[in-house]
């Protein structure tokens, strides 16, 4: 297993490095922010008063209200990435990992909206009557049938990504944090969250989306609430906590140590990386629930889509990373922060005594990888019967539901670094694809916005 673990880790630093997968990540978002031009920052409140609309669906096209599809999206953005993927990103590349954090976020509103617009651009009808759709479908209908093979190798990546991202990354966080808190065995909590998943999965899409509809929005409101109440007793410390975040982006400052050109790299890629973990941005993962959307027109589930990253990057990381470094946990020994579920419980339990801070994360941290799992299954399981029919989708989904406790059992350092590596190479081929396709979502972008009637259906 440590060889395994030093191959993972060694291939998710050449994936993640300074020629890999990050200047395309950055490129992508410039290229379709400005060819967009810009309409993502300017239409925000368009898009938000689209979302509140969208509770319900318009037409029969489509298996999940766009709410619903947002929140099935959201389930699988909004969670451990928000809560330990920041702390990780902190105590690895220091306080400028949020900037770069930022970065990831207002590009991906640019991504996400070309994304979701082609997800339900490109969609199917399968042969049981439901709605497919994702990189691997605008790929193949949108490219052609030269490149169908990108679109499998997305399938591939996307399948063995579901894992470690959408599966045991949650659980093993989930696992650490109740742990601390309540002392329950690590087995206990990796059965009980077995047998909730299954009980879900079994369900289907509908299940899921109705869950996740519910489950998103309470656990939102619950986190945020917390971090502003922390804020909020410590607003002498917020001038400082963002003097630190710029100060330190472009030279970087991690309580890892390293040479300042290496802390750089650090803050960058952790920044980014942890970035696209908790907005997937990018990744390709989120169009695969959009394009389960009752919509009738595609651009009005792409304006959904860009508002994904701006809730969970912008919003619900920026308050975890202000409560972090207001506490001043980051900079604790390692042999001291064991896990950055811990870290980041550490500093809520610290900014917010009595034991509130410390319960807030470990329920927070339960329901958003609870969610997180759910959504993840979906886009799983669809990747799995893209590339071997619909009988593959059970198997699946049992398969799935099994690995939650594994995840839960592991070792945090090798599933993140799996998380990583597959993140990264499930990007690739969804980011060519977005740059080829680009010129598809600015027409049909221009078009949507000429007629003013498209805003009010």
């Amino acid at each position: 297993m440590e060889q395994l673990s030093t191959l993972i880790d060694t291939l998710s630093g050449y994936v993640w490095g300074i020629f890999g997968i990050i200047p395309l990540l950055i490129i992508t978002g410039i290229v379709l922010m400005v060819g967009l031009r810009f309409m993502p920052l300017f239409k925000i409140g368009p898009a938000l008063k689209t979302m509140w609309r969208g509770r319900k669906g318009a037409g029969d096209q489509g298996e999940l209200t766009p709410w619903q599809a947002l929140m099935a999206s959201m389930a699988a953005t909004v969670g451990v990435g928000n809560i330990v993927g920041v702390a990780t990103a902190i105590y690895f590349g220091g306080p400028g990992a949020i900037f770069w954090m930022w970065v990831t976020g207002f590009l991906g509103m640019a991504t996400k909206f070309c994304e979701a617009t082609l997800a339900v651009k490109y969609r199917e009808v399968a042969e049981d009557g439901s709605f497919v759709g994702g990189p691997m479908y605008y790929i193949k209908n949108g490219l052609g049938d030269h490149w169908k093979w990108m679109a499998a190798l997305f399938a591939v990546f996307g399948m063995f990504a579901c894992f470690g991202i959408g599966n045991m990354t949650q659980a093993n966080s989930v696992t650490a944090n109740v742990v601390k808190m309540t002392g329950v065995p690590a087995e206990a909590v990796a059965i009980i969250l077995l047998v909730l998943a299954g009980m879900v999965f079994l369900g289907g899409v509908k299940r899921i989306g109705k869950v996740v509809g519910s489950l998103v929005p309470t656990m939102c409101l619950i986190y945020v609430i917390g971090a502003l109440v922390i804020i909020a007793l410590n607003l002498d410390k917020v001038p400082g906590v963002f003097a630190e975040i710029f100060g330190s982006a472009f030279t970087g400052r991690g309580a890892a140590g390293g040479l300042m050109g290496s802390a750089l790299l650090m803050a960058m890629r952790y920044g980014l990386a942890r970035g696209l973990f908790s907005n997937e941005a990018g990744l390709g993962s989120s169009p695969i629930a959009h394009a389960t959307a009752q919509v009738k027109h595609p651009v009005k589930q792409g304006l959904l889509g860009m508002i994904d990253p701006f809730l969970d990057t912008i919003v619900v990381c920026s308050l975890t990373a202000m409560v972090i470094l207001i506490a001043g946990q980051w900079t604790t020994s390692h042999d001291v922060v064991t896990s950055a579920a811990v870290l980041t419980n550490m500093s809520f339990e610290s900014a917010l005594p009595g034991g509130f801070g410390g319960w807030l994360v470990t329920i927070g941290l339960t329901l958003f990888a609870f969610s997180t799992i759910l959504g993840w299954g979906l886009y799983g399981e669809r990747c799995v019967t893209y590339l071997f029919g619909r009988q593959a989708s059970k198997p699946f989904y049992i398969v799935f539901t099994l690995v939650v406790p594994v995840g839960a059992l592991m070792k945090l350092d090798f599933v993140w670094n799996f998380s990583d590596l597959m993140n990264g190479l499930m990007a690739i081929p969804n980011l060519v694809a977005l740059l080829l396709l680009s010129p598809v979502v600015y027409k049909l972008t221009r078009e949507f916005f000429s007629d003013p009637k498209n805003m009010e259906d």
